[in-house]
């Protein structure tokens, strides 16, 4: 009930308070829209960006691992273009090392120059690159294992089947680049799990058959340099995981020397899912290396990227919204008081009060309103004035009208009797004047104060015809409108007052060319009606003076149907749509001009 009545009395009948309200409706809802797609595509495009930076981070460690496989292999070709290198390391793996060391002595005795030590070639390898921890030869006919480290430190490990498990790990090599064999690493002494194995074949170029295996331990942790200047570019973490999901490289060092957990879910997510929480993955799997890099950027580290543009957008769009409301709100409700004056005005003049005056000086639509009021107080005080005198005047017109409608058949009959006896004598213009006059009194008693454009063209006619017969020849008059103007209203007796106007005051008796014209047109919804004649015309003087009476105010002094009357009857009925224009000069005859609206107004 509260509520309701709190609406009624601030919401359903304040205008201005519901246009705040649905104002900041529309400017929070516009603004929170456009900020929440702001925020989604610019943290889209953060996302995407930081997806980039992780998967050229993989590239580059892509790039350096097949960099070091492919410096295997050259260590192999190199190995092969060599004869004498190549015969001494078949040699090396196809006998024991004793056998080895003494074919070594006997090519230095000999003077072999050009043979190459393969124990030397392969410690120099070891030298050339740092990133190599162990550097294994294995001989697969004699079952030993020779071992060359950094630091200069060599090893040869006898690996019977029956007592160690090297043979079968090194059966089982079955890619190219994998993580090290867990029994071999610790056969060798080596402790460190941070490794991956890149292994070639060594095949006899004499029998093409397989005599040992190249297996080269490299340290994991110099991956890491593939990814310098990538330090602060990549959210989460990069793997590169070896088939079965053992790990050669962990940018997080987290899964070192254990099985990757979620490497069996790599191949069924589809960019993202969960993992050690929701994360975007990338991956990446060279051709027949037997290894695959994944990136992994969790999405809330992701987040953290675009935190501060959220939080950015965020007070942009609450600041926007404060001036979208509290601006709008303050020119709301200075537009209020001032409505609320015009109301508080109007509601002054319902008592009758009609001396108050807004006086509100600005230019926009309410000051245009403001002063239209006061403007129309005055023109309703000024009326009020005129009605008083209208009513007396109006009061005038019924009792002339009632004293002319007083047995109008006897003026008729006693016409009609006079006209009979005007024919039986002989006299037949006098006969058609008296006939014209009674059609005319006829006319003029009845009561319409609007006739068809036809009817008083005739009413015209027929008083200019009483003065061509009283005239004969020295007068003549030319009438002429546009047919479809015959049925159109317009006021009676707006152009006899005009023609008697000419017939006394204009017309040059002793002349015998005198003329007078009378023509109706309509141009755009306007019917023009233009009374001409040829006759003494207006002096100047006196033309000033009937044009200064046109803006007058009317007086009880004023009688007749002259050129006042019928521009005040006009203004009665059309209003401000209508007018009436004097033209004139001596001995150059009068033109009167006459305009109004194809159709009365509505209240007429």
């Amino acid at each position: 009930m509260r509520l309701g009545k709190i609406y009624r009395n601030y919401i359903s009948n304040n205008l201005f308070v519901k246009m705040i309200l649905i104002f900041s409706v529309i400017a929070v809802f516009t603004i929170a829209t456009l900020s929440y797609f702001t925020f989604y595509f610019m943290s889209r495009s953060i996302i995407q960006n930081e997806l980039n930076n992780q998967k050229d981070a993989m590239e580059r460690v892509n790039r350096y691992i097949i960099a070091k496989h492919e410096g295997v292999q050259l260590m192999v070709q190199n190995m092969y273009r060599d004869q004498q290198l190549s015969d001494n390391v078949t040699y090396l793996l196809k006998h024991s090392f004793q056998e080895y060391i003494n074919r070594r002595l006997d090519q230095f005795l000999g003077n072999r120059i050009g043979s190459t030590d393969a124990i030397v070639y392969f410690k120099n390898r070891v030298e050339d690159d740092q990133d190599i921890e162990n550097l294994l030869l294995y001989s697969t006919e004699k079952q030993f294992l020779y071992v060359q480290s950094q630091r200069n430190l060599s090893r040869l490990i006898t690996t019977n089947p029956s007592r160690s498990f090297i043979p079968d790990a090194m059966s089982q090599l079955n890619g190219n680049i994998s993580v090290p064999n867990e029994w071999v690493r610790k056969t060798i002494a080596q402790p460190n799990p941070r490794l991956y194995s890149v292994h070639s074949p060594i095949s006899d170029l004499g029998t093409l058959k397989a005599v040992g295996q190249l297996v080269v331990y490299f340290n994991s942790d110099s991956i890491s340099n593939a990814l310098s200047g990538y330090e602060n570019d990549i959210g989460g973490y990069i793997l590169v995981l070896a088939s079965g999901g053992g790990v050669i490289f962990d940018s997080s060092g987290t899964y070192y020397g254990s099985a990757y957990p979620y490497a069996d879910k790599l191949n069924t997510l589809a960019g993202q899912g969960e993992l050690e929480q929701e994360s975007y993955i990338s991956t990446l799997t060279p051709n027949n290396l037997g290894y695959m890099v994944v990136g992994v950027a969790p999405k809330a580290e992701v987040a953290k990227s675009y935190r501060t543009l959220r939080n950015l957008i965020l007070l942009i769009s609450m600041a926007c919204i404060l001036v979208a409301i509290i601006v709008p709100s303050l020119v709301v409700a200075n537009v209020a008081k001032r409505t609320n004056l015009i109301i508080r005005s109007m509601r002054k003049v319902e008592t009758g009060d009609t001396s108050v005056r807004i006086q509100d000086v600005k230019g926009d639509e309410l000051g245009q309103i403001s002063r239209s009021f006061d403007q129309m107080l005055g023109e309703l005080t000024r009326h009020i004035d005129r009605v008083y005198k209208a009513e007396i005047k109006q009061k005038h017109t019924e009792l002339s009208a009632l004293q002319a409608r007083i047995n109008p058949h006897f003026l008729y009959n006693t016409l009609e009797v006079i006209r009979m006896r005007a024919i039986s004598q002989g006299v037949t213009d006098v006969s058609e004047m008296i006939y014209s006059l009674a059609v005319l009194f006829k006319s003029f008693v009845q009561q319409e104060t609007m006739v068809t454009l036809q009817e008083e063209m005739e009413n015209c006619r027929r008083y200019l015809e009483l003065f061509r017969i009283r005239y004969k020849d020295k007068f003549s008059y030319t009438i002429d409108y546009e047919p479809e103007l015959a049925g159109r209203k317009m006021i009676k007796m707006s152009l006899q007052p005009i023609v008697e106007n000419y017939i006394v005051h204009g017309i040059r008796p002793d002349d015998m060319d005198n003329v007078l014209t009378v023509r109706a047109a309509e141009r755009d919804g306007i019917i023009h009606i233009m009374i001409k004649d040829n006759g003494t015309g207006i002096p100047s003087e006196k033309l000033e003076q009937i044009r200064e009476s046109f803006q007058l105010p009317e007086n009880e002094e004023t009688s007749g149907f002259g050129l006042r009357s019928v521009r005040e009857r006009l203004k009665l009925v059309y209003g401000a749509d209508c007018g009436v224009e004097l033209a004139s000069g001596p001995d150059t005859g009068t033109a009167v001009h006459i305009w109004f609206p194809n159709s009365p107004r509505e209240d007429s």
